[in-house]
């Protein structure tokens, strides 16, 4: 068993962040960067860095540091971001389009094929080149266009109901956005991503002090 498959969280969290970083560098023509570099950029220790990199099939070289090309690699192996993803948007307010319309999931392989809303003056409508369907149509685009990954952008009152229908539909993944706990089969990740819990963390930090490495 390689010893990245048992990852902490945190860790994977983190890892994300080297691979962006790392991206950049190799398309700026930078051919190697040391852990100190790495945790200057991210605002991190070079130790935290040093330490989840050990979870990688892949050394530094001393003196020289960790060859950039070879750690790109060797990251987007493990985060898995040499699969193509398909995704479908479910909610067409403003986040749903927004991040409907983010080129930035297609360029790192998360490609949405499809978009939801319940609210009937929307259906019909186009967010870039996608036309919003009503939800009684996700079972039959999940299983034709075989999507991996559910994103729910709808009001907490009707995530849980948006997920189980995801779910049922067969998708191997959820991210949530809506501001409410989802309940959802071990088989089945689900990761919250809680843009107003992260701006309180951040006026908790303005207000209280420098947070500490994580």
């Amino acid at each position: 068993m390689s010893k990245h498959t048992d990852m902490p969280q945190s860790v994977i969290s983190r890892l994300t962040r080297y691979l962006a970083h790392i991206q950049t560098l190799c398309l700026e023509g930078i051919k190697w960067i040391s852990s100190r570099e790495i945790a200057d950029n991210l605002g991190l220790t070079s130790s935290t860095v040093r330490q989840d990199l050990s979870y990688l099939d892949f050394s530094g070289v001393s003196k020289r540091g960790y060859e950039t090309s070879g750690l790109e690699k060797v990251l987007t192996d493990v985060l898995g971001a040499d699969v193509k993803w398909k995704m479908v948007m479910v909610g067409a307010g403003n986040l749903g389009k927004a991040l409907a319309l983010h080129e930035e999931f297609s360029r790192r392989g998360f490609n949405i094929v499809a978009i939801f809303d319940a609210d009937k003056a929307k259906i019909g409508k186009k967010v870039g080149n996608l036309e919003i369907m009503g939800p009684r149509e996700i079972p039959a685009v999940v299983a034709e266009k075989k999507v991996d990954i559910g994103v729910i952008a709808v009001p907490a009152s009707a995530a849980q109901g948006v997920a189980d229908m995801l779910i049922m539909s067969g998708v191997k993944g959820l991210l949530n956005l809506a501001l409410t706990h989802i309940v959802a089969p071990r088989s089945v990740p689900v990761i919250d991503s809680r843009v107003v819990a992260s701006l309180l963390e951040l006026s908790h930090t303005i207000k209280f002090g420098r947070r500490s490495d994580h």
